[in-house]
């Protein structure tokens, strides 16, 4: 009170430097968040002040309490529009928004008014100011819409940055339905948006997102017409890749709609995470598929902010990933759970580990998982437990290794453990019927020691649901629930009842009596949900007085089959809302969200967005063209340079050469760097690379005269013909046929790929000409193949190499093999033992690997020997048949070692032997679990057979 009283004083006083103090403790008090209305008579009086700092400070005060003193503000309206011309842009800004805030009716003319001039102001922040005050009165006044529509045509039209965020949002306000006048404005704000301030950023991308699922329609959806890919060994001269290019658009897309992709992508670099996440949500929902990848690594750059940040962020990520796993896999470890992460942080990124759980990377997750289970935090813990079930659901090769852990779990110290362990088995037991006896013998011992309720319950439900599987077992439990059943929760005494209605059906001789017991129990229960099942119970299972006989319904009620629980994704439908609204926070739609709409079925007339628009000026690539004897052309478009080189010299490696391939990485002027050549020859089979470095003084076709070539001679393999699969029979490829097989060889492409040899036959009577490559499924495949045969001869054969990188994965690799006039669908699947390489290692360092890939990371099974005949080499012959390892020497005669490695991750592969008379243990350490359980599978068959 007394500092309210010094402050009046100051503004009453005759000097401005007092009155400007006191309004600067004034305003701060405000920011302060303390309340200072009561100085509201004393301020206002200033509002006419010659000094325009304190001027500033008053409008300030005014636009902060106008609202509450509405009767005293109305007092000064005269000032403020005597304001609105002063010749100052903030004063005038500042006297428009004062009075916009002053929320009486009698006003509306005159606000409507001074929005209409300020609209016209010359100042850019005015008419910023101007669309803010839009969205005050038409809150105020609702019938004004119509004319401040007209207000908003007018400042959508507005060439200034400043405006252009402002006057959008009071557009979405008033009008988002009015799509007719975005039309002319639509390119213009696609080029103005990464000028634009960063709020105003987000609300324009949003209302362009809606107005291009009404304008466009859906690239999704499009034809795919062909795409060529191009291989390290093209030979195709320039002017021909141009023609195909020209003709082969791989989308058809409407160039308004290429636009807003093209200008809002640099904003993913924005230091505004609400820029970053606004783009991405526009890319998911109208991007080409294999064009969102884009947003992946920004997303995981924004995981680095405040604990708020990342929640939103993840959930977006969480979204994203169930239908797009490829997307994040390869930012995994940026999802590892950290121990300063809060628990809802940590849930989120166990809900995306689990999303992007694949064959491949599957054997890595778990193992993170095991870390998680040992978590202090409960609740933490418990979701580690639900998302290996998940994971075990979803990936059948690692059911039983997930299985198996969890029946470890159930021996944990931590009650919050073992109840969710259970629950998560008996999920899995209903998708896996041969498992259930043992499983649940070794549940009843522990269930004395088990006290959480739904653990108990779901127990009892298995043994009910089960108990033809463990006759001897199920009684005894109930026995011991019947002497328990009065203290027990309401779950578990439904589920006892439930026992003992399933053991009364199937075991009436022993049981009937404990039946009757619990059931005259459960009548005088306190809970009546627990009466009406007992009296339901009594009437579907006790004997009919007249017939004496059990209810028919009886055993098709209780006993009928369950279908197996579904583990989902929490976030499975959140798809149904905009990434990055409040409604996808939430799951649940918030007030005033709107709704994506439908792609159209067809495309509205795109000639209503034309307008003059005045494109920057962008500088057309580089083009070298350098004639010699290698005919070398360099095309350099500022990042990448790439050299097509055909040779014709026959005589330059003393074979064959056919062409060859000179990459470069060049600056922005068009200058080459490091320059790498790449030689093949697939007639001779003989491959030369050699690297040299470039002179900018000197012509690039003088340095390939002094190359140093390095050979690598093509082997097979020692140990006996290779298996030739069928990839295209020649009544189907119209006398092209084509057969391929694995030659167990580096593959000199890149390391990561399995080499592939294909041999192409014409089985016509006809010349077959342009055969090569065409699309790859999925397109991200990536496949190094031979170069485009221009012509193959009747009866005539050839051998060409490929190099496909399966990522450690039996998946198939999908393609086309083409002709000129045809195109044939073909798949290359690879066994497990192809995607191998052997690894050198002594029986010292086997054993030591081997005892660190232990628990999870080890698979083993017995087989049974098909014949005597278990010589080492007989051995060994087989197991290489099946997959290319390395033998490791070992000491014992009857035990067998081979080693190694992944092609792809270099992941260590040990398989041992070790045979005991007529049957032989076969044993798998790996970090792939996957892989392991395949390759396991395949040796048993191997032996099986021999």
């Amino acid at each position: 009170h007394f500092l309210n009283e010094d402050l009046k004083e100051m503004l009453e006083s005759n000097k401005e430097s007092l009155k400007l103090e006191a309004m600067k403790r004034i305003v701060g008090l405000i920011a302060k968040g303390k309340t200072a209305s009561e100085l509201f008579p004393a301020v206002v009086k200033n509002v006419a002040s010659k000094n325009i700092e304190l001027k500033k400070l008053v409008y300030v005060y005014l636009v902060r309490y106008a609202e509450e003193q509405q009767d005293l503000a109305l007092l000064s309206i005269s000032t403020f529009q005597r304001a609105l011309k002063d010749p100052n842009q903030f004063i005038r800004a500042s006297a428009l928004r004062v009075l916009s805030s002053i929320r009486v009716h009698i006003i509306v003319p005159i606000m409507m008014l001074a929005i209409k001039e300020s609209s016209a102001d010359l100042s850019p922040y005015v008419r910023k100011t101007a669309a803010h005050a839009i969205q005050k009165l038409y809150s105020l006044d609702p019938d004004q819409k119509e004319l401040l529509i007209e207000v908003i045509e007018k400042l959508l039209k507005d060439k200034s940055t400043l405006v252009a965020g402002s006057v959008v949002m009071a557009f979405e306000e008033v009008c988002p339905d009015r799509i007719d006048l975005i039309h002319k404005n639509y390119r213009k704000l696609c080029n103005l948006l990464v000028d634009v301030e960063e709020w105003g950023q987000v609300v324009i991308i949003s209302m362009l997102t809606r107005y291009a699922r009404t304008q466009f329609t859906s690239p999704w959806k499009e034809v795919l017409i062909k795409k060529k890919i191009k291989n390290i060994f093209c030979s195709q001269s320039d002017s021909e890749d141009k023609k195909e290019q020209a003709q082969n658009k791989p989308y058809i897309m409407d160039p308004d709609h290429r636009l807003l992709l093209r200008n809002t992508k640099p904003l993913l670099q924005s230091r505004n995470t609400a820029v970053v996440l606004a783009v991405a949500q526009l890319y998911w929902h109208l991007a080409p598929k294999h064009e969102v990848n884009v947003v992946s690594k920004s997303l995981v750059r924004l995981l680095r902010s405040h604990r708020e940040v990342q929640y939103i962020v993840l959930q977006n990520i969480a979204t994203m990933s169930i239908q797009r796993k490829g997307m994040f896999e390869p930012f995994m470890k940026s999802f590892y759970v950290r121990s300063t992460d809060a628990t809802h942080i940590k849930t989120l990124k166990l809900e995306i580990l689990t999303n992007l759980a694949s064959e491949t990377n599957i054997s890595i997750i778990l193992r993170e998982f095991q870390t998680y289970v040992k978590s202090q935090d409960k609740a933490f813990a418990a979701a580690t437990i639900q998302a290996i079930g998940r994971c075990a659901t979803n990936i059948s090769e690692v059911t039983d290794t997930c299985l198996n852990g969890l029946v470890l779990l159930l021996s944990n110290r931590d009650e919050t453990v073992v109840a969710e362990s259970v629950v998560v088995i008996k999920k899995l037991l209903q998708t896996q019927p041969s498992q259930h006896s043992e499983i649940i013998k070794h549940m009843a011992k522990l269930f004395d020691n088990i006290t959480v309720p739904m653990a108990r319950a779901s127990i009892l439900w298995l043994m009910g649901e089960y108990c033809e599987r463990v006759p001897k077992i199920a009684p005894d439990v109930l026995r011991k629930m019947a002497k328990t059943f009065t203290a027990e929760e309401d779950i578990v005494k439904l589920q006892t009842v439930n026992l003992a209605a399933k053991l009364y059906l199937t075991n009436s001789k022993q049981t009937k009596l404990l039946t009757q017991y619990i059931l005259n129990l459960g009548k005088y229960d306190q809970s009546y949900d627990i009466r009406d099942r007992t009296r339901f119970i009594r009437q579907l299972i006790v004997p009919n007085e007249k017939s004496g006989a059990l209810n028919k319904y009886a055993r098709r009620i209780l006993l009928a089959p369950k279908p197996a629980p579904v583990l989902e994704s929490t976030f499975k439908d959140r798809d149904r809302f905009q990434l990055g609204s409040l409604s996808h926070s939430l799951n649940s739609k918030a007030t005033g969200y709107q709704e994506l709409s439908d792609w159209p079925t067809v495309a509205p007339d795109p000639s209503v967005r034309n307008v003059e628009v005045i494109e920057p000026v962008r500088t057309p690539p580089k083009t070298f063209s350098h004639p010699c004897k290698h005919n070398v052309t360099l095309s350099c478009c500022g990042a990448r340079c790439i050299i097509f080189a055909p040779c014709k010299d026959g005589s330059f490696l003393n074979c064959s050469v056919a062409f060859m391939r000179v990459e470069s990485h060049c600056n922005a002027q068009g200058v080459p760097g490091r320059v790498y050549l790449l030689l093949h020859s697939p007639i001779s089979r003989l491959y030369a690379a050699a690297r040299f470095t470039h002179n900018p003084n000197c012509r690039i076709c003088s340095c390939l005269d002094f190359i140093n070539v390095l050979f690598f001679q093509v082997t097979t393999p020692s140990f006996g013909p290779m298996t030739t699969h069928e990839l295209l029979h020649h009544m189907t490829g119209k006398g092209l046929s084509a057969k391929y097989q694995f030659p167990r060889q580096p593959c000199l492409y890149q390391p990561s790929m399995v080499a592939v040899q294909v041999i192409l036959s014409n089985n016509s009577d006809h010349c077959l000409e342009k055969i090569h490559i065409g699309e790859t499924s999925p397109a991200s495949l990536s496949i190094h193949c031979f170069n485009t045969i221009e012509r193959l001869e009747p009866e005539a054969s050839v051998m060409v190499s490929m190099g496909i990188d399966f990522s450690d994965s039996t998946q198939a690799a999908n393609f086309q093999l083409c002709t000129k006039e045809d195109q044939f669908s073909v798949s290359i699947q690879p066994a497990v033992g192809e995607l191998l390489m052997p690894r050198t290692m002594s029986e010292q360092d086997f054993c030591k690997e081997q005892g660190k890939l232990l628990g999870m990371n080890e698979t083993s099974a017995t087989v049974t020997m098909a014949t005597a005949n278990t010589s080492s080499q007989a051995i060994r012959k087989q197991v290489l048949a099946v997959a290319n390892v390395g033998v490791v020497p070992c000491s014992q005669s009857n035990i067998h070692r081979f080693a190694a490695q992944t092609i792809s991750s270099r992941a260590l592969v040990l398989v041992s032997l070790e045979l005991k008379e007529a049957t032989a243990a076969l044993t798998v350490n790996t970090e792939k679990s996957v892989m392991a359980s395949v390759l396991l599978r395949d040796l048993k068959q191997a032996f099986a057979q021999v």
